[in-house]
This record gives C-alpha cells, structure tokens and sequence, in this order.
C-alpha cells in the first residue's frame, strides 16, 4: 500500500469511520472513492525504463556518420546527439546537440579536431577528443552534404546547386563557389596538398589545384551517374560508388573513369582507407575491400542486415568501426575478420 503525504493505514481508517458517521453528499463520497483507491495505488517500478534512458546509445539512434583520429572516435545520428568513445568504440557517451541537429557528414583534420555537417544549415566542430562541439550557420549550399578538411584545416562543404563552400578560418568566414548546375555535389576527396575533387549528379566532375580558392568542371563520367562516395589513395588514383553496385576507377586524377568488379553487387554508401586499402558499406550490412582492383565482400561474425550507412577506419588499429539504424555502431577487427565487438544500443 502506498502512504498519502505521511499518512498510515490506521489514521486513514479513522478518517474513513469519522466520514461514516456522517450524513455523506455525492461530492464527499466521490472524494472518499478517490482516496481509497489512491491509497491502494501500487507505484509503478520506472527502474528499468530509467536505466535504458541513460544508456548512452538509444535504439532510436541512426548512426549517419563517423570520424576517427587516434584519440576518439565520434557518431553522428539523426535525432541530435553526437556518440564519443575514448576507448577504441569499447565505451561510449553521450553529447547532445540539440533536437534539431541531424549530423550526416563527419571528417577529421590533421590537427586531430572534428568538423561535421548538419542537415539544417549548421557546420559543427569539435575538439581532438570530440567532447565540446559547437556550431556555426551555413547559408550556402543551402543543403548541405558532405564535407572535408584539408591539410592545412581548411573546411570543405558541398552540397545543393553544385556549390562548395570553404573556410580558412574554421567558419568564420566562408567563400563560395557556384559551378552554375542544376545538381548536387555528394562526394568530395582531398587528392593532395593543394588538390581535391568534388563529384556529382549526373556525372558532375570538379576540380581544384590551388587549395579550394577555385574549382574548375571537367570531363563528366556519364550523364547518367549518380555518385555516392569517393576515396583517393594519392593524387592520381581514386575510386567512387554508385548505385546499382557500380564501382569505378581512375588513374589520372579523375580525367578518365573505368568500371571495375564490385564482388558483394550491393552499392557502397561509404568509401574510406584502411590500412592502405579502400574498403566500403552498404545494404544488408555490407563491408567491401578492394582486392586486386575488385571489392570483394569482408565476411563477420553475427553480421547484421541492416544498412550500413557509414564506416571509418580506426587509426593504427587492426579494425573499423561500422554505423546503422537501431543505435548500430559496432568495431570489427580486420586481422582475422570474423570476430566483432558489438556494441548495440
């Protein structure tokens, strides 16, 4: 039984005596209702719904992005929240940004900070351990996609209306570059010290050769092509994803594209190095590694069917770390690449 306001059993009975002696109106009676069962009420045991709320990783978590350096790894999800592990993804916590923040770009700079993209117009960074972020407005482009940082911090974003924009000044200030399409730039590559291609719908190839100040169209790869990811191994050689589980390569800088065999037929979402080698992610929990110019399918333990919709590698670690839906960011060792250390929320 529960005890109103300090009150036992006994003097509730009393009171319930007391009030029967009495001649009782509806309106007391009612009142007399009300306090019996109140008091016969059990309080319901919020223990285990508490304890899932404070985990740090929820089910409804949508993990869009993730970005390493050596010293944390973070995740970007859709409902405004960032994930940080200090311990290699053993360990997570949890930073809110705010209900209206949806990262779904994440990169890491050579000063070991972070810079992210938020769907609605905010660019955000962080510090080397990924524990205090904050955000600045970005006016153009308007939808903003992917984003990059170069050698010298510079920040890159691209996005709708074939526009790039980047700062030299961690986004105080920022300089556009409009290429003057109808189509929108969904993959972006930092080739060198002074290079970097911008790939888009319908084939859309840009290029810079002088740190991002401008960006010059070239050859398109097809009318038809609709890239999703890139990943350049030098200022040559790189590699991007398409639908319908279309790979290509280029050897001269992105002049020229072939196809090459896509092995897992699954369109890879995600490229990015790992220990010199591209690999990817995609649909019913693919991961890719290119060998002998082939993405062949990496085989896990306890794999999942879900999309991976991001990936990263784990620097000077034998592993990546792979993101999806229903709060999926999960470390898989590359060594033997059959065991997985899951971390579900």
């Amino acid at each position: 039984m529960m005890f109103l306001g300090g009150i036992g059993m006994q003097q509730i009975t009393a009171m319930v005596l007391g009030w029967l002696n009495k001649p009782m109106p509806s309106s007391r009676a009612l009142l007399l209702s009300a306090v019996l069962l109140n008091a016969c009420t059990q309080v319901p045991d919020l223990s285990a719904m508490n304890a899932e709320r404070a985990k740090p990783i929820q089910r409804y978590d949508t993990v869009q992005a993730l970005a390493a350096n050596g010293t944390a790894v973070v995740a970007g999800t859709q409902n405004g929240a960032v994930l940080v592990s200090a311990d290699q993804g053993k360990t997570w916590s949890r930073k809110e940004l705010g209900p209206f923040t949806s990262l779904i770009g994440l990169s890491s700079c050579p000063d070991g900070s972070f810079v992210g993209i938020d769907f609605n117009h905010k660019v955000w960074s962080s510090d080397a351990r990924g524990t205090e972020w904050k955000s600045v407005a970005l006016n153009k482009p308007r939808v903003p996609l992917v984003v990059a940082c170069d050698a010298q911090g510079y920040w890159y974003v691209g996005g709708s209306r074939a526009t790039i924009a980047r700062s030299v000044d961690k986004g105080a200030n920022w300089q556009v570059s409009d290429l003057g399409e109808d189509a929108q730039i969904l993959a972006f590559a930092i080739t060198g010290s002074q290079t970097g291609i911008a790939l888009g719908e319908f084939g859309l190839v840009a290029k810079t050769d002088d740190g991002g100040a401008t960006w010059k169209k070239g050859s398109r790869i097809s009318a038809d092509f609709y890239p999703y990811a890139t990943v350049f191994l030098n200022s040559k050689e790189g590699y991007v994803s398409g639908g319908a589980g279309t790979a290509l390569r280029t050897q001269d800088g992105g002049n020229t594209w072939n196809k090459i065999e896509n092995a897992t037929h699954a369109s890879l979402y995600r490229l990015f190095l790992h220990e010199g080698k591209p690999y990817g992610v995609g649909p019913g929990g693919t991961i890719a590694r290119l060998e002998d110019n082939v993405f062949l399918p990496v085989p896990y333990a306890d794999a999942v069917s879900v999309f991976l919709g991001t990936g990263t590698s784990l620097p000077a670690q034998a592993a990546i770390v792979i993101g999806g839906p229903g709060g999926l960011v999960r470390v898989i060792d590359t060594p033997k690449l059959s065991e997985g250390k899951e971390h579900n929320g």
